[in-house]
């Protein structure tokens, strides 16, 4: 650039900086123009020429959409950024878009908000106008969720070429929706080369439905075409929205030196060919759900991955291998042809899935491809392969297995002593002369949490557990609950006394997670004038214990109910337990339930434990609102553990989850050691059964008793659900009625059963 033009729009920057900026604070001279509000950053655009950089204030930014065209040159950028990293918060109904080339944009958060449009950072200002060779750093998008839980957006929109995003944090996204998405709808956004590296993908919370992916590139749509984006060293804590934590739907991706923390989901390779999937860590400790790698379509590579105590099943193993469809629409199932699975090492990991998915649709299974040199050592599922098809179109060479475990494939496996032990680094590795035989090299993590994300922002967990924090003793008396919940902190417990009264003539909103509980000894008795007694709030979670609800003074009315959700949509997912409480005369008049729900609330669990409830006109458990077939349900894990039902008219539980999405995993269900006497025989339980399932993945009934009651329902659906009744006796109880005899049973007796 000409030196009289670079002095003339250095006074022109000066001018605008000393115009708008307080002398004491201001940003330096050749900084860039400290800017403070919406239309200081418009006017300021304006005038950008290459090396140039606005400074947004410190402070809360509320309801702004900035849109900042620029063209930089590559050692000169057009920089935005805070005055401080970290110190310009961008709240309400607000997003950025960029486009131009050679931008830099760091130091922002987004938080308390949501995007009015569809995305909330956007690599383009229009269909038409995108960036290139632009980057986005050390920013964070936290909890800027729609209100709307089943309204989607994306929370950053990668579109252009060239683009680099890196150092930033996203977490617990609420909403549906992509967080991260690469978008190729035009022919300028593919073949892209965009670099995703040392990325905090922080926890997402299970959606509970289609369109919780933590990371996609590409759509069915353009899924035979390249992207070549590379994802490096990147950390994915938690991220638990849906089946596929990675959707790659794209050709040419590269995905190497991640880690997947405790996250429920896989690394799905649903569209495009020649994905190579390298060197990646997949940390799953044991918790449910926790997946590794899915291959499906031509060409892809998988090899020298570490998998550790990964316990998904079906499209959620470890390494699954995918059955496609035959000459299949393009948003379908392609078949597995020329791929690799090899010299990856699989440590006490429940599942591979090799052909999986096999059915009347997809019944092409794998051709041409291999599966060598891995070793798989395991202890927690001593047969870990299940082949669901013809399994001859894969080649198994130089595969190493314990010998405790077996695999119905004749050839390609050699079997040794299980050895395991705790390496320096902290990782469960085999004997290193396995793994010098298949060379994998050093096991150690390419990436560490606290290599990746904003330098600014913590990663400490966000929600707080039940009593984890204070206790507030709570005097008897009336509504002396509500001023304890209103004063009380997340994971607070507000400990009543040993068997006090306690009225409640308001609702009692539960905002945060909070313990209602007594000593151990007498119960304390609550009591409510209104229709609900409490009601949990967006960002709520309720435990009940040792206490003892009675409805007899809720209002003379059809419809009330110990416990309700909000009746608008819940972005949060929230938690209930009842733990060794009393639960007694909600019968002032029919339909007394005991927890109500509403629809687009979700809970991840749900506990009744060692807790007796009798004499309800109600149901107990009605988590049935989601009737629209799309796979949407309102519950992940419920557990009903040593309990006594007694003279309740409705279902002690009805849950409800159709259509025939393979997106999500459950519901989860367990119901153990329990009694139910009298129950589900109400004219107005329109289930007809004491216990109905309807779409339930998971489903374990066992050690308990039936007397005079309504059956079990169960409505088998799509997704192999696993289903075991077992050890119950039923005495003058229907049969289990189903629409499918795809279930277990044990030791299940009918005494005097009643007729179906």
């Amino acid at each position: 650039m000409h030196t009289t033009f670079r002095s003339s729009l250095f006074i022109v920057l000066l001018s605008f900086a000393l115009i708008s900026c307080a002398p004491d604070n201001s940003a330096p001279v050749d900084s860039g123009p400290l800017v403070r509000n919406i239309e200081e950053f418009n006017s300021a655009v304006t005038t950008l020429q290459p090396g140039d950089k606005i400074i947004l204030a410190n402070g809360t930014w509320s309801d702004v959409e900035f849109e900042l065209k620029a063209e930089g040159l590559a050692d000169a950028p057009i920089e935005l950024t805070a005055e401080e990293p970290g110190k310009v918060i961008i709240t309400g109904e607000s997003n950025l878009s960029i486009s131009g080339s050679h931008i830099v944009v760091s130091g922002l958060v987004f938080r308390d908000g949501y995007t009015p449009t569809s995305e909330v950072i956007s690599f383009r200002t229009s269909n038409d106008e995108l960036a290139n060779n632009t980057r986005v750093t050390n920013t964070v998008i936290d909890d800027f969720s729609n209100p709307e839980r089943q309204d989607s957006d994306i929370w950053v929109a990668m579109y252009g070429k060239n683009n680099r995003f890196d150092h930033n944090s996203l977490l617990n996204k609420g909403n549906k929706g992509v967080t991260l998405a690469v978008r190729m709808n035009t022919e300028a956004s593919r073949e892209n080369g965009h670099v995703i590296e040392y990325n905090y993908f922080g926890p997402r919370q299970t959606l509970g439905s289609n369109g919780g992916e933590t990371l996609r590139i590409g759509t069915s749509h353009y899924s035979r075409e390249y992207s070549n984006t590379v994802v490096r060293k990147n950390y994915f804590d938690r991220t638990s929205g849906e089946l596929e934590i990675i959707s790659s739907k794209s050709c040419g991706n590269t995905f190497r030196d991640n880690v997947f923390f405790e996250s429920q989901g896989t690394l799905t390779m649903r569209h495009g060919h020649y994905t190579l999937v390298e060197n990646n860590y997949f940390l799953g400790n044991r918790k449910p759900n926790t997946g590794g790698i899915r291959i499906i379509n031509e060409n892809q590579t998988v090899r020298n991955n570490y998998l550790y105590g990964l316990t998904g099943h079906r499209f959620r193993g470890a390494l699954v291998i995918m059955n496609g469809v035959p000459n299949g629409p393009i948003n379908r199932y392609d078949p597995v042809i020329d791929s690799a699975m090899n010299k990856n090492i699989v440590v006490d990991s429940d599942h591979i899935q090799l052909a999986a998915g096999a059915d009347e649709e997809r019944s092409a299974p794998p051709t041409g491809s291999s599966m060598h040199d891995n070793i798989i050592m395991t202890r927690t599922n001593l047969e870990p392969f299940t082949i669901y098809d013809d399994v001859s179109g894969i080649s198994f060479e130089g595969n190493i297995l314990n010998d405790e475990a077996s695999v119905a494939i004749d050839a390609g496996f050699r079997y040794v002593p299980y050895s395991v032990v705790e390496n320096e680094h902290g990782l469960r590795v085999p004997a290193m002369s396995l793994v010098g035989e298949i060379g994998f090299g050093e096991i150690k993590l390419p990436v560490t949490k606290d290599d990746t994300g904003a330098t600014f922002y913590g990663k400490e967990e966000s929600k707080k557990a039940f009593q984890s924090g204070q206790t507030i003793a709570v005097t008897s008396g009336t509504n002396t609950i509500l001023e304890a919940l209103d004063s009380s902190s997340p994971g607070d417990t507000l400990l009543l006394d040993n068997g006090g009264e306690y009225l409640l003539t308001k609702y009692a909103s539960v905002n945060h997670p909070v313990t209602i509980k007594a000593e151990s000894g007498e119960q304390p008795i609550l009591r409510s004038e209104k229709s609900s007694f409490f009601i949990i709030e967006n960002g709520g979670a309720l435990e009940l214990e040792n206490v003892w609800i009675d409805g007899a003074a809720s209002p003379d009315q059809p419809g009330n109910n110990v416990i309700s959700t909000s009746r608008y949509s819940m972005n949060r997912n929230y938690s209930l337990v009842v733990r060794d409480s009393k639960v007694t005369n909600l019968d002032v008049n029919h339909t007394f339930d005991f927890l109500k729900v509403y629809r687009n609330t979700f809970a991840d669990s749900i506990d009744i434990l060692n807790t007796e409830m009798t004499n309800v006109t109600g149901s107990i458990l009605s988590l049935d609102k989601e009737t629209d077939d799309l796979g949407i349900y309102n519950v992940e894990n419920l557990g009903i553990r040593n309990s006594r039902f007694t003279d309740i008219q409705g279902s002690v539980a009805n849950i409800y989850r159709g259509g025939t999405d393979e997106s999500t995993f459950g519901p989860i269900v367990v119901v153990e050691g329990n009694q139910f006497t009298n129950t589900g025989l109400g004219a107005r339980n329109k289930s007809g059964a004491s216990l109905k399932f309807h779409g339930v993945q998971k489903l374990d009934v066992s050690n308990s008793n039936w007397i005079k009651s309504a059956p079990i329902e169960l409505y088998l659906t799509n997704g192999e659900p696993i289903t075991m009744i077992k050890d119950v006796v039923m005495t003058d109880t229907g049969n289990i009625r189903a629409n499918s005899d795809e279930y277990s049973t044990e030791n299940v007796t009918y005494e005097r059963a009643l007729t179906p």
